[in-house]
């Protein structure tokens, strides 16, 4: 009788054991349970990350060139502090360099997040301004340009920031018009959709200016 026990209390102890096993196991994925509860959590988290982040090509070209067409519209702006006669040009100027500064560190934020290149200052230029690489810019002032309005004052220096700027306006309301039609990225499409209001409202204040009004 004890050699016929032996074998089914072994078998039972075997059983005990890989229950106890598997009951370890379950409490084990249980545990683990939490990391994969916090999946969720994690892929929520990308989930609006890349939703804020959403962006395409056309962001991406519309914050690089942007920047670089607002630096050198401050730029141009700073110099009618010390060489414009009319307060009108003056206080139109103040509004421009207020309003692109911010607007370049938002755009370079962005790029920045994106991993994309911030193109940085060129030693020497006043904005890291390198003109002669902007001219194929849409309304960029190349370097004589700049060299000129540079040298001028007074009414002429009026005279010619008025024109270079319309022009420049305009240049930054088409590249701002076919970010708002092609980009994808919200916050752009609504700084573009800032930039062709704002811009054309300064656009016909200078025409005013001008005597094209």
């Amino acid at each position: 009788m004890t050699s016929t026990r032996s074998p089914i209390r072994r078998a039972a102890l075997g059983t005990a054991a890989v229950t106890a096993a598997l009951v370890l196991a379950a409490c084990g994925s249980d545990d683990g349970s939490s990391d994969s509860g916090s999946a969720p959590k994690d892929s929520a988290s990308a989930s609006a990350e890349a939703t804020a982040g959403a962006h395409n090509d056309q962001d991406v070209s519309f914050a690089q060139g942007m920047i670089p067409h607002h630096q050198q519209a401050t730029q141009m702006a700073r110099m009618a502090e010390s060489r414009a006669s009319s307060s009108e040009v003056k206080d139109l100027a103040a509004r421009i360099e207020k309003a692109q500064d911010p607007e370049i560190k938002t755009m370079s934020g962005w790029l920045k997040a994106w991993g994309e290149e911030v193109r940085e200052p060129m030693p020497g230029m006043d904005h890291g301004m390198d003109h002669s690489s902007g001219s194929g810019m849409a309304g960029m002032m190349d370097q004589k340009d700049m060299d000129e309005l540079m040298k001028a004052s007074g009414k002429g220096f009026d005279s010619m920031f008025l024109t270079m700027m319309v022009e420049h306006h305009e240049g930054a309301v088409e590249m701002a018009t076919t970010e708002k039609e092609k980009g994808q990225y919200g916050p752009a499409k609504k700084m573009a959709e800032d930039i062709i209001t704002t811009q054309n409202a300064e656009i016909e204040e200078m025409n005013k200016l001008l005597g094209k009004g």
